[in-house]
């Protein structure tokens, strides 16, 4: 039992740690290594530490599967929406020069919602990934504690 707690208390001051690193390397992805794909690994990962030491009901709770769904359907949309604006503003597909006053705007612009819409899409389905695999996993282990009592 006492390890348990501390693995809370770990788990607590580490998982705000993590999702603040991946908020980090999301915006700074356009000036240095990472953005959405990155980061979007790094914030599911604090997520699935979270499932493993609190419990994956605990961890519906915090953010359930519909709202997972959601975001990596919306993570989708957001990048072709991007690509599209590009394209309806006169440019090429993901040409995000025009989607500001400036090309160099545009581009910060462009690269910053395309990233942003990796992220969400990557975190989500990682996080749905896990939650399939754990959930798999239940009703066989109790199945062979049934079988042993």
């Amino acid at each position: 039992m006492k390890e348990k707690s501390v693995l809370r208390v770990v788990a607590k001051l580490l998982i705000p740690l993590i999702t603040l690193f991946a908020l980090y390397v999301q915006f700074h992805g356009d000036y240095s290594p990472g953005g959405g794909f990155q980061a979007g690994v790094i914030f599911s990962a604090g997520l699935i530490i979270h499932r493993l030491i609190f419990g994956l009901r605990v961890g519906e709770f915090v953010i359930p599967h519909a709202v997972l769904r959601f975001l990596a359907c919306f993570g989708v949309f957001l990048f072709a929406a991007v690509g599209a604006a590009a394209f309806a503003f006169g440019g090429e597909f993901l040409n995000y020069s025009v989607l500001a006053a400036t090309p160099l705007a545009g581009q910060h612009l462009g690269i910053l919602l395309v990233e942003l819409g990796v992220g969400f899409t990557v975190a989500a389905a990682m996080l749905l990934i896990f939650d399939a695999f754990a959930a798999r996993r239940r009703p066989a282990a109790a199945a062979c504690r049934r079988r042993h009592d």
